[in-house]
């Protein structure tokens, strides 16, 4: 079983530096870990820059519930 990154907001808004809700449809597992996307246009921008947005939704928790 996997426990969702960044307490299962959107991996997406997360590395935008806000949080929002996921649909159960929408995610991934990338190096044993489970991201989740609010729809699908919110999976592809994130998967589009991948490594890259992972870093910044990391940067960003747990700062995010913040705001």
């Amino acid at each position: 079983s996997y426990i969702p990154q960044y307490g299962g907001y959107c991996s997406f808004a997360v590395s935008k530096g806000f949080t929002t809700s996921i649909r159960p449809n929408n995610w991934e597992i990338v190096d044993g870990k489970l991201y989740l996307n609010y729809n699908s246009a919110s999976y592809r921008n994130w998967a589009k820059k991948q490594k890259e947005n992972i870093a910044k939704g990391d940067a960003n928790w747990p700062d995010v519930l913040a705001k």
